[in-house]
C-alpha cells in the first residue's frame, strides 16, 4: 500500500483476512463507532482507509487476539502506540481482568480459531472448560476462543476434556480463594466509588497467582527433565 493509495471498508476487510480471518465489515463499522479507527469520508459518504488507519486496526486486533485487552485499554495505549513508544507486553492483568475482552463469539466461531471438532468442543463444554452465555447455548464469551484454541495444543497431544477438567477445579479454588478475601469487605461495601478497591485487589490477587503458579510449574518441570 503507497502512501497516498486508500482502500474502502471492503478493501481494508481484505487486507486484514490473511492475518485476522474473523475480520467483518461489521466488526470495522463496530471499532469504528467506539472511536478506535476513524477513516476519511468521500464527498458520497464513503469510508477511506489509508495506510495509517490500516496499521492502527493491525495493532487493535493484535491487541485483542494477543494480549485479550478491552477495547477501553486498547484505546488508553493507543496514543503511545502512535508516539512509537507502546510497550509490547501487557502491564500483567491490569484492568483487563475484571472487564469484557472482546465481542461475544458463537460456536462456530469458536470452532474456526481454534480447529476444534464439534465433538471436541462438546467435551470441553461437558468439563467446563468453556461455558456458553447464559440464555443461548450457541453463544460464548471471548475468552472461549483462545482456551479453545490452547487445549487443541493439549488435545492433539492425546490429552482429552476429563484431563483438562483439574485446569477448571483449580481455578474454581482460586476464585473461592478470592471470594474469601474479597467477600466480607464486600458485604461491609468497603468498595468506593465504582468497587475500585475490590478491583484492585483482585487485580493483585490475581497477578500474584499467575506468577506464582508458572514458578511453580516451571520448577516443577525442570525436575521432571532432571530425573
Amino acid at each position: 500500500m503507497t502512501e497516498n493509495q486508500s482502500l474502502s471498508i471492503g478493501e481494508t476487510v481484505k487486507a486484514l483476512k490473511r492475518e485476522f480471518p474473523e475480520i467483518t465489515v461489521s466488526k470495522i463499522r463496530f471499532l469504528e463507532s467506539k472511536g478506535m479507527v476513524l477513516p476519511r469520508r468521500t464527498d458520497g459518504g464513503y469510508r477511506r482507509f489509508d495506510r495509517m488507519d490500516l496499521a492502527r486496526l493491525q495493532y487493535i486486533l493484535r491487541q485483542q487476539r494477543d494480549h485479550f485487552l478491552p477495547l477501553k485499554v486498547i484505546k488508553s495505549k493507543l496514543p503511545a502506540w502512535e508516539r512509537g513508544d507502546d510497550p509490547q507486553d501487557p502491564q500483567g492483568l491490569g484492568a483487563s481482568l475484571l472487564e469484557e475482552s472482546g465481542e461475544p463469539i458463537t460456536r462456530s466461531d469458536v470452532m474456526r480459531r481454534s480447529g476444534l471438532t464439534a465433538d471436541q468442543i462438546d467435551d470441553l463444554i461437558a468439563n467446563r472448560l468453556i461455558s456458553s452465555l447464559p440464555g443461548d447455548d450457541q453463544v460464548f464469551p471471548p475468552e472461549a476462543g483462545m482456551v479453545a484454541a490452547e487445549a487443541k495444543l493439549l488435545m492433539d497431544r492425546g490429552l482429552g476434556g476429563r484431563h483438562l477438567r483439574s485446569i477448571r477445579l483449580a481455578v474454581d479454588s482460586e476464585v473461592a480463594l478470592f471470594r474469601s478475601v474479597a467477600g466480607p469487605l464486600m458485604r461491609v461495601q468497603w468498595v468506593g466509588e465504582g468497587g475500585e478497591h475490590i478491583q484492585e485487589m483482585l487485580v493483585g490477587l490475581a497477578d500474584s497467582l499467575v506468577s506464582i503458579h508458572r514458578a511453580l510449574l516451571l520448577a516443577s518441570l525442570r525436575m521432571e527433565l532432571r530425573r
